[in-house]
């Protein structure tokens, strides 16, 4: 038992001694940068002769959060769109998946039709869409007007601005869901399935008794990753509406470029950083314990 206990603890050191340099490596490039930028956070800093000078200032850059109006529509925006873009995409894949992992004739093909949209670089994607919505020649307002219905200006307008970068998100990322959801469902064991067609159970009856309890998951792994990438979105604001019209596609990653790059307020947009991570890690937390949960109550 000495001997073997003497080999079992040699390969622990073995495979740690490969593994620490790694993981040293990560834990510094993700630490040093939120270090760094807790820092900044309660320093006000300006630029004099190329040189940053920083002044320590405390709070006042986290009690500054609640008064500033591009901060609490960013976040409400955030949430709605985060929220609205992510329940979508998972309804639309989880159909698409259940779909496809029916067929049998052109499996290969839907697939790749299905995950087209994901392999497109962000900006193009905001090309293509805002050539697609523009109020003067678009596509979709070419459709409108053979109707016999007005044009709209679909990202200039308040009403419309926010639900058309929803739209592009969930046309944009389904795919994503779409391939985690499939892997889910072709997954699940086959002799429930069996045994519930046997006792007469119908498609529909399935779906809700059987498949959907077993995916919840993995429906809540794919809700987690996507509200997370949906939360820190930028590009799509950035290239269709640039935040406007007015505070309508404001969004928390949108207000923090802005605070940062375009006002030059480092250590106000730090803090507003240091906020949002502090909020996603608590929804993370919380997501967690809920598919915990699920993992659970599945099993």
């Amino acid at each position: 038992m000495g001997a073997l206990a003497k080999i079992r603890a040699g390969q622990d050191g073995w495979r740690w001694g490969l593994f620490a340099p790694a993981l040293l490596i990560m834990i510094l490039l993700s630490l040093l940068p939120v270090l760094n930028l807790a820092a900044m956070s309660v320093h006000s800093i300006t630029w004099k002769n190329a040189t940053a000078a920083w002044r320590f200032v405390g709070a006042q850059n986290f009690q500054g959060l609640p008064a500033d109006t591009l901060v609490v529509a960013g976040l409400r925006n955030t949430f709605v769109f985060s929220l609205a873009s992510v329940c979508l995409q998972l309804f639309l894949a989880f159909f698409l998946a259940l779909w496809c992992s029916q067929i049998r004739r052109g499996r290969t093909f839907y697939r790749m039709v299905f995950i087209l949209p994901l392999l497109i670089p962000g900006i193009v994607v905001g090309a293509i869409w805002k050539l697609f919505l523009n109020p003067d020649f678009g596509f979709l307002n070419q459709i409108l007007d053979f109707i016999w219905l007005d044009p709209v200006d679909w990202l200039g307008d308040g009403a419309t601005a926010l639900l058309s970068v929803i739209i592009v998100d969930v046309w944009h990322w389904t795919p994503f869901c779409f391939l985690l959801l499939l892997a889910g469902i072709e997954g699940l064991p086959q002799d429930i399935y069996e045994s519930a067609k046997v006792d007469g159970a119908r498609p529909l009856q399935q779906l809700a008794w059987i498949t959907v309890p077993l995916m919840l998951p993995t429906i809540a792994v794919t809700a987690v990753f996507r509200f997370i990438v949906a939360f820190k979105v930028f590009d799509e604001v950035y290239l269709l509406t640039g935040g406007g019209p007015g505070t309508a596609t404001e969004v928390i990653s949108f207000t923090i470029y802005q605070r940062f790059f375009t006002e030059d307020r480092a250590g106000f947009g730090s803090a507003i950083s240091i906020a949002v991570i502090f909020l996603v890690s608590l929804m993370l937390v919380v997501a967690l314990a809920a598919r915990k949960r699920l993992s659970g109550s599945g099993a």
